[in-house]
């Protein structure tokens, strides 16, 4: 597979095609457990290593899988990588894995894993597969931990738990409440896609000005 499709199916991840901002995927766990920049890497880690390993499996096992039974097969697959990275977690960071709870074992049904072993792993080879999985991965890694960043700042004047504010910051709590991720995650999307869309035009005038 040529560098360059590699480095399209990863970057549409980040940016064309963000799960979070642009496509507002998997929002249980980007509401639930963004209250913090840690808790929103520990979730994103998981994820990805989740989505990873499973669209690579997903794209090695699709010859061999009847189309009647996919959905079961790889909800097994899935299910299985979970508890890998639940038993990770619980062993080598017990603290964030009490934070997150139960939302790394929800990661079965998170709908960007198996919405991407769908429309993509499947029917695609493994490189490109792996490719579109670290690209959507990073995406949504990255979203978590800018709503948490956004929110642990406002909500409690700390980032990666370090103090930044003195005494006289009054956080606004609101921010670490369920209205304070709708309310952050609202604006952050509005942020980013009118960014991707002045992008956009700004290309587009390019090519317009080259072609003339």
């Amino acid at each position: 597979m040529a560098a360059r499709s590699i480095s399209y199916e990863f970057t549409k991840g980040l940016l064309r095609n963000n799960p979070v901002f642009v496509q507002v995927l998997g929002m249980c766990p980007v509401l639930a457990v963004s209250t913090s920049v840690v808790n929103g890497l520990g979730m994103g880690l998981a994820t990805s290593f989740v989505l990873v390993s499973a669209a690579l499996i997903a794209s090695v096992i699709k010859p061999i899988v009847p189309s009647e039974v996919r959905i079961p097969v790889y909800a097994v697959v899935i299910a299985t990588f979970v508890t890998i990275a639940d038993l990770v977690l619980r062993a080598f960071f017990p603290p964030l894995s009490a934070s997150l709870g139960p939302y790394v074992p929800l990661i079965v049904v998170n709908c960007v894993i198996m919405g991407r072993i769908e429309a993509f792993a499947t029917r695609n080879r493994p490189i490109a597969a792996v490719s579109d999985a670290l690209g959507m991965g990073a995406g949504f890694t990255a979203a978590l931990m800018v709503l948490g960043a956004v929110r642990e700042v406002l909500g409690s004047g700390a980032f990666f738990g370090i103090e930044l504010f003195g005494e006289g910051f009054t956080p606004l709590l609101v921010m670490i409440l369920p209205a304070g991720a709708f309310l952050t995650l609202g604006v952050l999307m509005a942020v980013f896609n009118a960014a991707k869309e002045g992008s956009h035009m700004v290309l587009i005038k390019a090519e317009s000005k080259a072609e003339a």
